[in-house]
Formats: C-alpha cells, structure tokens, sequence
C-alpha cells in the first residue's frame, strides 16, 4: 500500500472522509478552522494519504507534537476500506518517520462511547501495542474520549 504526502489538490478528498465519520467525532466539514488545520497539516508535511482508483482517498491521518511525543491527530479509513490495512499502513508511515526513543499519544473513544465497537479505533490501537491511559474531555458530539499511548524504543 502506497503511503503519499497530502497535497493542496486532496483537501475535497479529505473533506469527503471526514463528513463520512462527523457521525462518531462532531461535525469538521462546515467548520472553517478544520479546514484551516487540514490545510495547514499539508503544507507542514504532516498530513498522509493513501489513494484509490483516481483521486478517491481511501484513508488519510494527521500527525503532531515534537520528539519524545508525538500526535496521531487525525486518522479516517473511509467505510469501503475498512479492515483492508489502510489504517495499518498509514500508522506504519508516521511511525517509521519518528526518531526513537518515543511515545506516540492518541486520544479515541472511551469505552462506553457509542462508536467506540463500530468504528473499531479502540481494538485497532490495541492491535497496534497503544494501551488505554486517562480519560479526556469530552468529544464535541458528547461523547467519552480517552487517551492511548505507544512507547517506541
């Protein structure tokens, strides 16, 4: 699986992934500093795709922080390409990109959140060796967030 560099040109893209998930996170594609965020991941480097047929996007994910600890900011598989190692890829990249020793932080649904089973992102960071540690603010939508971390040494 080809992991790219985000360019201007896949900011619908992205924006197509993300009115697909508002549903779990609040909504991302009407709120203009979202965009700002998008746009300002691209031009930093920070933000990865993985394409499809033409330039449908099938996954993308935004990164954060400094060394020792870095950000997952933002990851989205659209719904088609699921369990099709999209994620797993996309996760592999930023992660090799990082100088170790490191912790990588996440914050994703509690356990008691609604989407927490249907959007698999809990056992996907568990499958990845990340382990639960504090809860978090809530979510825009109100539901329960909680923070995990990957030690890479």
């Amino acid at each position: 699986m080809n992991v790219q560099p985000a360019v201007p040109g896949d900011v619908d893209e992205l924006m197509r992934l993300a009115a697909s998930v508002e549903q779990w996170f609040g909504p991302m594609v009407g709120d203009p500093e979202f965009l700002d965020v998008v746009r300002r991941n691209i031009a930093r480097g920070s933000a990865f795709v993985v394409r499809g047929e033409g330039k449908r996007l099938l996954g993308a994910i935004m990164t954060g922080g400094r060394s020792p600890v870095h950000r997952i900011n933002w990851l989205v598989v659209a719904a088609d390409a699921r369990r099709g190692g999209v994620g797993q890829a996309l996760m592999a990249h930023v992660l090799d990109r990082w100088e170790r020793p490191c912790t990588v932080e996440v914050v994703t649904f509690g356990a008691d959140h609604p989407g927490a089973g249907p959007s698999g992102s809990r056992a996907f960071y568990e499958r990845l060796g990340f382990v639960a540690g504090e809860t978090v603010a809530d979510g825009p939508e109100g539901g329960s967030r909680q923070r995990f971390r990957l030690t890479l040494s």
